[in-house]
């Protein structure tokens, strides 16, 4: 089906300004990252005001509307870069305003002679150069690597990129060998592949951030809100993802906690203080253990944690120190003096093959009891 430069100049138009709205309406939705999508709907909004200058182009003096248009382009891809950086907090103002100044001195040394060449050819090159900043800020966005959309992102303006870095390249040569059918053929290609980019690329980005903002709330359906632990459902969820794996063949243990005396720390001196005994005995217990280890608050002073490989062999000195630097660090930590926080704890341990997370709790939680009833602050194993 044929289709005209004028038509796909509309489509383009329409689509940008389109995209440029949701982008804005889904910053009143996503406070965190309502700067980042205020400076996107403005870029995209701004390229479609650059299509628009480009159909008028011919109709101003000499070569200003040519140059007009591209300048209000550049700023247009400028602002998306702007924007995809602002996601990792970085800003890009002194190279956008250095790309704009060369940009707009060729125009005003070579305009007036070299117009066409300038437009076709060298106004491709800040494109390309623009387009490959925004692929490798996506790219190196740490807060957003696990996001499928991320990648996406980078393919997209990547691909832009090495699109327009063939325009300046590669198509004086076409030109040069096949004449103006070539340069006619390449506008359209141009367009078609602008249409596409206009679509794919906001539409992405609306995903990247709500893909964001799911991840966002599900990690704090899934975290304790005073300690930032892991809560009971995603210590069960993660524990049955761990044991149904390799990790789950191999020796496992299974810690459980509880906070002596706590109801009497609470009545005594305040849930205040409470809190911050809960907090210390996190920070504690998260120190000592592992990266690898899952450790979670699952009820109100209890907590428990999952180990396995070489960490699970050495479960009992590891829950042995967590019972020592908290006995020690409660009162050097809190104004009150006195405050009698201890932690005992219940151990289970297995060689190969351990069973469901939820038995094997419950083999700590017995050991656990045995080591409260024992008068606490100590670790006794089950089974023992």
């Amino acid at each position: 089906m044929y289709v005209d430069l004028l038509t796909l100049y509309l489509l383009a138009i329409g689509t940008l300004l389109a995209s440029a709205g949701m982008i804005f309406w889904e910053h009143r939705t996503n406070p965190r990252r309502s700067r980042s999508l205020r400076i996107l709907a403005t870029g995209f909004a701004t390229l479609a005001t650059g299509c628009a200058a480009v159909l008028i182009r011919r109709q101003l003096p000499g070569f200003s509307g040519a140059m007009i248009s591209n300048l209000i382009m550049l700023c247009g891809y400028l602002l998306i870069l702007s924007g995809v950086a602002s996601f990792s907090g970085r800003h890009v103002r002194g190279r956008a305003i250095a790309i704009l100044v060369v940009m707009a001195l060729i125009w005003l040394i070579g305009g007036a002679r070299w117009q066409d060449q300038i437009w076709a050819y060298v106004s491709a090159t800040p494109i390309a150069l623009i387009s490959g900043m925004t692929a490798w800020e996506m790219w190196r966005c740490e807060s957003l690597r696990a996001l499928h959309a991320r990648r996406i992102v980078v393919a997209v303006t990547g691909i832009h990129s090495l699109f327009y870095i063939a325009r300046t390249c590669v198509l004086p040569w076409v030109v040069n060998a096949y004449g103006p059918v070539a340069q006619s053929m390449a506008s359209k290609i141009t367009m078609y592949e602008g249409v596409l980019f206009s679509v794919i690329l906001p539409m992405t980005l609306l995903k990247l951030v709500r893909e964001e903002l799911h991840s966002q709330l599900l990690r704090e359906s899934q975290t304790d809100y005073l300690t930032r632990l892991g809560n009971r459902r995603w210590f069960f969820e993660q524990g049955a993802r761990i044991l149904d794996g390799e990790d789950g063949r191999g020796p496992v243990a299974v810690l459980a906690f509880d906070l002596d005396q706590f109801k009497a720390i609470n009545d005594i001196h305040g849930h205040q203080t409470g809190d911050t005994v809960l907090r210390s005995f996190a920070e504690i217990a998260r120190g000592v253990l592992e990266p690898g280890a899952l450790l979670a608050r699952i009820g109100g002073e209890e907590f428990a944690a999952l180990l396995t490989g070489d960490d699970a062999r050495r479960a009992q000195t590891l829950g042995q120190t967590i019972a020592q630097r908290f006995a020690a660090a409660i009162p050097n930590r809190l104004d009150s003096v006195g405050v009698p926080a201890t932690v005992s704890i219940g151990l289970a341990q297995f060689e190969q093959d351990a069973p469901a997370l939820t038995d094997g709790l419950a083999a700590a939680d017995q050991a656990l009891y045995r080591a409260k009833s024992l008068g606490g602050n100590r670790l006794e194993l089950a089974g023992a």
